[in-house]
């Protein structure tokens, strides 16, 4: 059962510094058991509050009409052999193809990891989903434009034994999506305990192209883990400090596996890299300091590749790379890295705490923090291949969604208020509670600001990345004050704000404005942090699309 803490105000105004932050914390975080991977008979009880806007034959009653592709998806325990020694304990979505081509489902061997959904737009998908596992869970597709009752959101959350089914068609452009759960309040362990997969949508423009394909497009996810000695996963154990900040693990897994090492000939690759971290922000770079060059991000392919020293990954992005290793001779290798980096902003904490409690400079100084130096993976030239496919200079097409188009602008703060916890303008989640602000007329354009200048306080100077369910949006710009400046620039170089985006890096003491139509679909959907452990929180808001 998640109970709510709270603090009483003379409380809080005799503690000061990082230990008012853990404090605070521990007054409105969930205090959750933390639920171990495995088989449990038990269910969790699942919320005794419907909305009123459910339908009630929502896990049961098939949509008329044929799917193009119908898939069978089951959250279910079971076992990987990452190390030497004991299996682990981990949760795995396991699918099947009920009709269509075999290919569209393509299992990812000896991971916890989901298999690979690939689908091309227009198609209608129907996914018959099973819940198996001892929590309440629903699937979200990430990055996608669905119903509203397609969309994973927590109100249709399903207990263990219940079926729920998605059936929606494809209107995403070509792009690298994914898919994970989305209950209130247990998100994090969720993810954490293997619940997630690629979701890739093909379509004419892009395959007009002639970018890498088959073995030559490799998706990569990039999650960090701790492991205690029998090799189980080890969540939240730094306690309320883990939820306040975001947990972060000291051992880097590519597509669920260790000390990952890429194989590949003299040609040039498609690389998706997806950070499926629960908090952990990475800047990814080769070794040897060549570019890296982007042709595509969450929404898809750019209009036409662009260059970066290094790229900026914020949990729940995506980026496209195009890598060519022609020029390396065979038996070379190369290491994409996570550079060091700043993390948090200015104000009280703002020199840096670390998850001790103790004030640092800035600069993370163990594994385990943010903003860390890592090696992510290995890349080893085996062989030679005389294929050249030329990079496109033009990618794609993308409309551009003019500033004057938007009918209104809504600011969002992102703060830190004890006893409350971490907040959008002051409010935590409430299943199906919309503000009068949050309300949004169909058929309409809005530019939203996302505002992170922590609570006034010295509390709450976080990264935040923000994700809007539904249609993606577009990157207007950025504002820094002073006091963040350090922080923003050892990161800033890396974003990728060109294109179609979902999910955007919200740093301290940034104002970030996006605009997006709001076209389709009534109903409600969700913005919330893509830091697992502030979404859990409740660092996560309705908005509503009415007619």
């Amino acid at each position: 059962m998640i109970e709510k803490k709270h603090l009483t105000r003379r409380a809080f105004l005799r503690l000061g510094g990082a230990g008012l932050a853990v404090a605070a914390l521990a007054a409105c975080a969930p205090s959750a058991d933390v639920l171990t991977p495995g088989p449990d008979p038990s269910p969790t009880p699942k919320p005794d509050a419907a909305p009123a806007t459910a339908p009630a034959s929502a896990t049961t009653a098939a949509k008329p009409g044929k799917a193009d592709v119908e898939l069978a998806l089951t959250a279910t325990p079971t076992t990987v052999s990452l190390f030497a020694g004991a299996a682990t304990q981990v949760w795995q979505y396991q699918g099947e193809v009920l009709k269509g081509d075999p290919s569209h489902l393509q299992p990812l061997p000896d991971t916890y990891l989901g298999p690979i959904i690939r689908i091309k737009k227009g198609q209608r998908l129907r996914v018959n989903f099973t819940n198996d596992i001892a929590q309440e869970t629903i699937v979200h597709w990430h990055g996608l434009h669905v119903p509203a009752d397609m969309d994973g959101h927590p109100r249709f959350a399903i207990n263990r034994g219940e079926s729920y089914q998605y059936d929606f068609q494809i209107l995403n452009r070509a792009g690298t999506y994914w898919y994970h759960p989305h209950p209130h309040g247990i998100t994090g362990p969720q993810v954490y305990a293997g619940l997630a997969g690629f979701f890739l949508v093909s379509d004419d423009e892009e395959q007009a192209l002639g970018l890498p394909s088959g073995e030559f497009d490799i998706p990569l996810v990039i999650q960090d883990r701790l492991f205690d000695a029998n090799n189980q996963l080890a969540y939240l154990t730094g306690g309320m400090m883990d939820r306040m900040m975001g947990f972060l693990g000291d051992q880097i897994l590519v597509n669920g596996k260790p000390d990952f090492t890429l194989d590949v000939a003299t040609r040039p690759y498609r690389l998706r890299l997806l950070n499926g971290s629960n908090s952990r922000i990475y800047k990814l770079a080769w070794d040897d300091g060549s570019p890296l060059t982007v042709i595509g991000n969450d929404g898809g392919l750019l209009e036409k590749p662009v260059q970066r020293p290094y790229i900026t990954l914020a949990p729940a992005e995506r980026v496209e790379l195009w890598v060519d290793f022609s020029d390396r001779p065979v038996g070379s290798q190369i290491v994409l890295q996570s550079l060091p980096f700043i993390s948090e902003g200015g104000g009280m904490m703002g020199g840096g705490m670390m998850r001790g409690g103790m004030m640092g400079g800035g600069m993370a100084g163990t594994t385990q923090e943010q903003g860390a130096a890592f090696d992510i993976l290995t890349v080893r030239v085996v062989k030679e291949s005389t294929e050249r496919p030329r990079l496109p200079q033009r990618l794609s097409t993308i409309e551009r969604i003019p500033a004057n188009e938007a009918v209104t602008t809504r600011s969002v703060a992102l703060t830190m208020r004890p006893p409350t916890g971490w907040t959008l303008n002051g409010r935590t989640f409430e299943m199906t509670a919309v503000a009068a602000e949050e309300r949004v007329k169909l058929g309409t354009t809005e530019i939203w600001e996302f505002i992170n200048n922590g609570s006034g306080m010295g509390v709450g100077m976080l990264p935040h990345p923000i994700h809007m369910h539904g249609q993606q949006f577009q990157i207007l710009d950025r504002q820094i004050d002073r006091a963040g400046r350090a922080a923003w620039e050892s990161l800033s170089q890396g974003f990728v704000d060109e294109g179609w985006k979902d999910t955007v890096l919200v740093m301290p003491g940034e104002r970030v404005r996006v605009i997006r139509r709001f076209a389709d679909f009534t109903g409600l959907f969700l913005y919330h942090c893509h830091n697992l452990e502030h979404e859990d929180m409740g660092m996560m808001r309705n908005f509503e699309i009415v007619a």
